[in-house]
């Protein structure tokens, strides 16, 4: 019995397994990689699809969508780790520009979001639409880092003097926040301190910091958390309740007072 158990075709069979446990190793591998591949060609359109209808932007809206680290362990926990979608040309609540964001903790099953964030950037003809809520006389707006500058015109006893407030934009609260470091009154430039005292309670509300709602360009779950200028660019800072992607009302736009 023990030389037949260690005859020659005993130890064939041992030299065979090493190479057999290999291929089988090599074919798994191989299944891994193909179904990783597989996810990530199929996952993004399947994310397109739904965050186009749920935002009911055009059946054609470009939109990339990216996943982070290896997807097959996440599918199987039931949640993504990471989520970067991103647009060059998107309209929403009637302002267009391009957007990034990045969703973290997706549920694949439905659920809220773990967080949401990201960046929009906007044009000045944009930008302008943001303050038409605004107490300022704006008849144009020019965009130059850090700072803009709004243009108007004021009827001063009987004749409209052209007026130009140039003014650092930021975010409080949810809302846009204008702070004026200079103005112009006639196209001369004029101390902010002097406008109070030649144009009354106007030249003081000029002069003072604006606080410009802008809910009803957003949805009601997205929170403008801060707004900078780049260039001739607004980037306006984001942030979404997780709760965005499982309660409908969140998508509606909000309001502001009137």
């Amino acid at each position: 019995m023990t030389a037949a158990a260690t005859g020659p075709d005993v130890r064939r069979r041992r030299a065979r397994w090493p190479w057999a446990l290999l291929i089988v190793v090599a074919v798994i591998a191989a299944l891994l990689v193909a179904a990783e591949l597989v996810a990530r060609a199929v996952l993004p359109g399947i994310v397109r699809s739904l965050v186009v209808e749920e935002l009911k932007l055009p059946a054609d809206q470009q939109l990339d969508v990216e996943a982070s680290g290896v997807l097959l362990p996440q599918l199987i926990s039931g949640t993504l780790d990471e989520l970067q979608l991103s647009s060059k040309r998107v309209t929403i609540g009637g302002i267009t520009g391009s957007a990034q964001v990045t969703a973290t903790g997706v549920p694949i099953r439905g659920g809220a979001l773990g967080s949401a964030k990201g960046t929009v950037a906007i044009d000045q003809s944009q930008f302008a639409t943001l303050l038409k809520n605004s107490q300022l006389p704006i008849t144009g707006v020019v965009l130059a880092a850090p700072d803009a500058t709004v243009q108007g015109e004021l009827s001063v006893l009987g004749r409209e003097i052209p007026v130009g407030l140039t003014v650092t934009p930021g975010a409080q609260d949810g809302d846009l926040l204008l702070t004026p470091v200079s103005a112009t009154l006639g196209g001369a430039e004029i101390d902010l301190k002097r406008l109070s005292g030649m144009l009354g309670g106007l030249g003081a509300q000029l002069a003072a910091p604006q606080r410009i709602c802008i809910a009803e360009h957003l949805p009601s779950g997205i929170t403008l958390t801060g707004l900078h200028i780049e260039g001739t660019s607004a980037v306006a800072d984001i942030s979404a309740d997780g709760r965005i992607a499982t309660d409908p009302a969140l998508l509606e736009n909000g309001a502001c007072p009137r």
